[in-house]
């Protein structure tokens, strides 16, 4: 095992991302077509915010709709915004920490995802489902 090895070892560059501005209707199907738990709130490079979809199941019935449905009763998200139910105070780290660092951060504090950020802009995301999927190959 490396035990130095950053976090770009890992990370998913190719980040999904909401606006602050989009709908919560566009999050949930974002949720369930890509199959990802956590998306990070951007305004242009620069994030704003995680939302999770747990995020959405504490305000809706998300959960109680086929995921391969592509219908929402968007009743209860025309009730709030993306900025009111994403999480704000964020902890991001850059891409040159290490992933025994981020292990340890994931470890300890009640979230599954960290932001990467580098000079300010959203460079990736690194989740627990990450972090677990490096360990099963250092068994291979």
């Amino acid at each position: 095992m490396k035990k130095r090895a950053p976090v770009s070892d890992i990370m998913t560059k190719t980040v999904i991302t909401l606006n602050y501005k989009d709908e919560l209707e566009t999050a949930e199907k974002l949720f369930k077509t890509k199959k990802i738990r956590h998306i990070p709130v951007v305004s242009g490079d620069t994030i704003k915010g995680m939302l999770s979809y747990t995020d959405l199941l504490r305000i809706s019935f998300a959960d109680a709709i086929d995921e391969d449905d592509d219908t929402v009763d968007t009743v209860v998200y025309n009730m709030f915004t993306i900025e009111q139910v994403m999480a704000k105070n964020l902890v991001s780290v850059p891409s040159t920490t290490t992933i025994k660092e981020v292990a340890e951060i994931l470890a300890t504090k009640e979230f599954h995802a960290l932001p990467i950020v580098d000079n300010d802009k959203l460079v990736g995301i690194v989740t627990t489902t990450d972090l677990i999927k490096y360990l099963l190959d250092q068994y291979k």
